[in-house]
C-alpha cells in the first residue's frame, strides 16, 4: 500500500517535471507546440491538456469525493493560460499530497468505465497510484516529440528530483 510519503515524493516530482516541461517546451514557437506529430492527442500543446485535464478531474475527485467522469477536450488553447493552470494543479495536488491519510488511501472506491461497463472497486490509492502513472507515460510522449523536434530536456530521473541532504564538513 502507499503512504502519504509516497504521495508528496510523487507530487513533487510531478511539479518539477511540469516546471521543466514547460520551461522547455515556452522556448517554441506556438505553431511548433500545436503541430500535429502524429501523436496520441496530435501535438505537444494537445498532450499537454490532456495530461492537466485529467489531473484536474482526478484532484477534483480527490478533494470534493466527486464521482469519477472522464476527461476530454482541450482546457486552454492560450500556451499561457494552459501553463498557470499546470502551475496552480501542481501547487494543489502537492497541498493535497501532504495532508492525505491512511484511512482516505484504503478506502473502497467503486467506478465502471466507460468502455466495458464493468463495475469494479478499488482503493482510492490505487487512483492516486493511477494518476501519477498517467501524469509520467504522458510526459514520456512530451518528450519524445520534443527529442524528435531536436530538444534535450535533460533528466526525467525521479531521483534527480529529489533535494540532496545537506552534507556538514
Amino acid at each position: 500500500m502507499i503512504t502519504r510519503h509516497y504521495c508528496v515524493a510523487m507530487a513533487e516530482y510531478n511539479a518539477w517535471m511540469n516546471a521543466k516541461m514547460y520551461g522547455l517546451c515556452d522556448t517554441l514557437p506556438d505553431a511548433v507546440r500545436k503541430q500535429d506529430q502524429r501523436a496520441f492527442f496530435r501535438s505537444i500543446h494537445g498532450t499537454l491538456n490532456h495530461i492537466l485535464a485529467c489531473d484536474a478531474m482526478f484532484l477534483a475527485s480527490f478533494l470534493e469525493d466527486a464521482a469519477f467522469v472522464e476527461c476530454e477536450g482541450d482546457l486552454h488553447e492560450d500556451f499561457d493560460e494552459l501553463r498557470r493552470h499546470r502551475a496552480a494543479v501542481d501547487a494543489q495536488l502537492l497541498e493535497w499530497s501532504k495532508a492525505v491519510s491512511h484511512e482516505w488511501l484504503t478506502a473502497p472506491s467503486t467506478y465502471a468505465h466507460h468502455e466495458d461497463g464493468v463495475v469494479r472497486t478499488v482503493t482510492q490509492g490505487f487512483w492516486v497510484v493511477h494518476i501519477f502513472n498517467h501524469q509520467t507515460h504522458h510526459r514520456g510522449q512530451v518528450t519524445t516529440l520534443l527529442t524528435q523536434l531536436g530538444h534535450d530536456i535533460g533528466s526525467t530521473d525521479l531521483h534527480m528530483s529529489v533535494p540532496l541532504p545537506h552534507l556538514s564538513a
